[in-house]
């Protein structure tokens, strides 16, 4: 398998475990010190520092009620992003956003991830 095909099966198995609720899964794709940082001031925004830190961000976020669309997953020479558009209702509060997840790699797993927002006053208003 070529690296970029490696890098495009680490991204399904990211988004397959994140909408499966498979949060071991997705700790095996994690170097233990990879950060992910979301933009924003809420709570989940700021920078996750380590893989189990990661794992209780994304298991919050998924506790919102998300619906994580898959759009495209894009490889560079040497990482991965996922184009996601995430939806959810909660009362009057409606989340309609899509992202860029960039995901830096190191020896065939994830060691960081930085988010990019469409609408972050939007997220802001979600996720209080």
């Amino acid at each position: 398998m070529s690296q970029y095909e490696a890098a495009h099966q680490l991204g399904k198995e990211f988004h397959g475990y994140l909408t499966a609720g498979d949060w071991d899964g997705i700790r095996t794709l994690l170097t233990d010190d990879a950060t992910w940082t979301l933009p924003g001031d809420n709570t989940i925004s700021g920078t996750a520092v380590g893989a189990d830190a990661i794992v209780e961000r994304a298991k919050k976020i998924a506790s919102y009620g998300l619906r994580f669309e898959l759009l495209h997953i894009l490889v560079s020479r040497e990482n991965m992003a996922l184009s996601l558009h995430n939806t959810a209702r909660r009362g009057e509060l409606r989340l309609d956003e899509h992202l860029s997840t960039v995901c830096r790699l190191r020896d065939g797993r994830i060691a960081g991830i930085e988010t990019y927002l469409s609408d972050v006053t939007g997220m802001n208003a979600f996720f209080v």
